[in-house]
């Protein structure tokens, strides 16, 4: 079976593909030349994410995988939100995004930093669309640490580990993330599907009792 994952990000990618493991399908990407900031026009991550995998299923004929996410504070009413990526402008680099959340963040006592990052995986295909979303809850540090990752994960403490995102391995992170455990209950419900074990890309998807091709979410997010 050929999947596709709407991204160029081979770290998106390849955490896909540690996750579906051993399982008898071709995961491929995007061209390098790709993009999808023009196609992220709606309110949530949700519609987000399926209004990507649904202009690459039509381009495509795959059945095709597509997420959104970014960081939510709460003092700050959810920003950054579905503009996570825009959020010091769209020409932004990654320290600058972090120092304009910072800055909005300098009077707020270490008690209300609380964030979470949310992320929502869209499936869609021939005969329907899922959407899983999950999410990590974490603290807004007031300066950056640690030398990984991407975007606002120098700043995110994941408590739990007592250290931000920035300075997990690229395991324990696919491990606690977000987008990993999107992914993960994604793939999860392929398997109660049956979706793994059709050969072709427009071979019908049986659902698992109680399912329909409506969205799946967590009850809490």
């Amino acid at each position: 079976m050929r999947l596709l994952l709407a991204t160029t990000n081979r770290g998106k990618i390849n955490g896909l593909r540690r996750i579906l493991g051993d399982r008898d399908i071709e995961l491929v990407g995007l061209e390098a030349n790709e993009t999808t900031e023009e196609i992220e026009t709606a309110a949530t991550f949700a519609e987000n994410a399926l209004l990507k995998a649904r202009h690459y299923h039509r381009r495509t004929g795959l059945p095709t995988i597509a997420d959104d996410s970014g960081l939510e504070v709460a003092v700050l009413g959810g920003r950054p939100g579905v503009a996570s990526a825009r959020y010091a402008g769209s020409e932004a680099s990654d320290a600058e995004r972090i120092r304009k959340l910072l800055d909005e963040l300098k009077e707020v006592p270490a008690g209300r930093r609380a964030a979470r990052f949310v992320c929502a995986a869209a499936l869609v295909w021939a005969s329907g669309e899922q959407v899983f979303e999950d999410e990590v809850r974490g603290l807004i540090l007031d300066a950056p640490r640690g030398a990984g990752g991407f975007g606002y994960d120098p700043v995110f403490l994941y408590e739990p580990l007592g250290k931000t995102f920035a300075e997990l391995s690229a395991e324990q992170k696919a491990e606690v993330s977000h987008r990993g455990r999107a992914f993960r209950r994604l793939v999860t419900w392929l398997e109660a599907a049956r979706v793994l074990d059709t050969p072709k890309a427009g071979d019908k998807m049986e659902f698992p009792t109680g399912e329909s091709s409506a969205s799946s979410r967590r009850g809490d997010v």
